[in-house]
């Protein structure tokens, strides 16, 4: 059993000084502190009231084996879940697998991630889905789950996963957490531009469905006219106006549309502009299962950043104006913003370093989310519970986890950070496989200095244990 003690506690409904009660892989009591310097027991130790400064004497008396943390005032949060990663494996693995991944997680206070399907094979089959969950059952550190990706040609073989199972595999529905939709083409084009096919996983209801939202036409004929004006030398500059505002706009109007016709559990995924923040306002008024995600790189970035970073910043969508960066800040305060997924998709540097449409889109970026989100939420005043709720709590709702929330009895996932102390990002301290990140240079805020994974402590003083 653990206390951590004189906490700075942060959920998504109220922050401040108190004391946190865990019992083997759970947690069995959150305590905050009163006005009138009370604290309430966990039912479990008694139920009734007492001094705060007093409980972890009072405990230790009545557990003598209690092991006592004291946090001195740290911020004390749910670990996060980042519902948005791509992880590599299989296929990719010379850039990424699901152990150093899971690492660099676990290393930014993320406990739980689920990974896309873009690799390589595609995760678009049960038996696909059967070996990734294999391969993190053996080498993941944290807890990883999967998404399943949709084709224009899978439709029913989905539907029948999800009400029968597949039984050359035992793979149901309890084996993924959602169901991803490219509605325009990215890493490992998997493309879904079937009107029925989109109709029909639109129209199911059992399991979320994510999108990604850029129109395919628009990307193709932005991309000839800049190859038509730049040769092979086209700058990177361009890229904000190839994977466009009109593009991101045009898919997403058609996404919000059949979520809004079938009242589809969706999550517009990594959302860039301005103008679909709007749209998501607008529309969950009339599907409020309707969420939507940004990645901090929308957060963090803008296109003044092209001419520094150049293809250390080209991803999909593309990182557009300051304008569009602020409505993205404005909306993450507001609660437009459902959830943070870090689109973490690394690349070696050796392969971002060729030329435009050489170089691969993605940036490497789940282990610095939280203290970009941190650094965001002091420059924005944007209060500690809009982060523990986008950082874990919603997505534990969406996808109907018992981990990702600060509530008794369930999975002990925590995460402990310094939020007045500041670091500067440098390369030499990325844990993940490709060993940069776009972030290098800038200085954050909030110090990741322990993790719990059920309970266990799995990150001490920074360092992965």
């Amino acid at each position: 059993m653990i206390l951590f003690d004189k906490a700075y506690i942060v959920t998504g409904n109220r922050e401040g000084d108190g004391a946190l009660l865990v019992d083997s892989d759970k947690i069995s009591g959150v305590c905050f502190k009163e006005k009138d310097g009370m604290v309430q027991l966990p039912s479990c130790e008694g139920g009734f009231n007492m001094p705060y400064e007093g409980i972890a004497e009072y405990l230790k008396m009545k557990h003598p084996d209690l092991q006592v943390v004291d946090l001195g005032g740290k911020c004390l949060m749910a670990g996060g879940i980042d519902a948005h990663v791509h992880f590599r494996e299989p296929g990719l693995t010379h850039k990424a697998d699901i152990g150093t991944e899971s690492g660099a997680a676990l290393s930014g206070g993320v406990t739980t991630v689920i990974d896309m399907p873009n690799t390589n094979p595609p995760t678009v089959t049960a038996e696909a889905l059967k070996g990734k969950i294999a391969l993190a059952a053996e080498k993941a550190r944290c807890n990883v789950l999967f998404h399943l990706g949709v084709t224009n040609r899978n439709v029913a073989d989905i539907q029948k996963i999800i009400a029968d199972g597949d039984a050359s595999t035992g793979i149901g529905a309890k084996d993924f957490a959602g169901l991803k939709v490219f509605m325009g083409s990215s890493t490992g084009n998997m493309l879904v531009d079937s009107s029925n096919a989109l109709e029909e996983i639109f129209a199911i209801g059992e399991k979320p469905v994510l999108v990604h939202c850029e129109d395919e036409q628009t990307i193709r004929e932005n991309l000839a006219r800049a190859t038509e004006q730049y040769g092979d030398d086209i700058p990177w500059q361009e890229h904000e106006n190839i994977r466009s505002r009109r593009a991101c706009i045009k898919s997403s109007i058609k996404a919000l549309e059949l979520a809004m016709k079938h009242r589809t559990r969706m999550t517009l995924c990594h959302i860039s502009t301005k103008e679909e923040v709007e749209m998501v306002r607008a529309a969950k008024l009339s599907n409020p299962q309707i969420t939507a995600e940004t990645s901090c790189n929308y957060l963090w970035f803008s296109n003044q950043d092209y001419a520094r970073l150049g293809s250390r910043l080209k991803c999909n969508p593309s990182v557009k104006s300051g304008d569009d960066r602020q409505a993205l800040r404005d909306a993450l305060r507001e609660g437009v913003i459902d959830t943070i997924g870090s689109d973490h998709a690394p690349h070696l540097l050796s392969e971002k370093e060729g030329k435009y449409r050489q170089a691969p889109s993605g940036l490497p970026s789940v282990q610095f989310s939280l203290p970009v989100l941190l650094t965001v939420a002091e420059q924005e005043e944007i209060p500690l519970s809009r982060i523990a709720s986008v950082f874990s709590e919603k997505a534990a709702e969406i996808y109907g986890l018992r981990r990702g929330c600060l509530k008794e009895g369930w999975i002990a996932d925590l995460v402990i950070f310094d939020y007045d102390k500041e670091f500067t990002v440098r390369n030499e301290d990325v844990v993940s496989k490709c060993g940069w990140t776009p972030y290098e240079g800038e200085v954050l805020k909030g110090v990741v200095e322990s993790v719990y994974l059920a309970g266990k402590e799995v990150v001490r003083n920074g360092k992965l244990i």
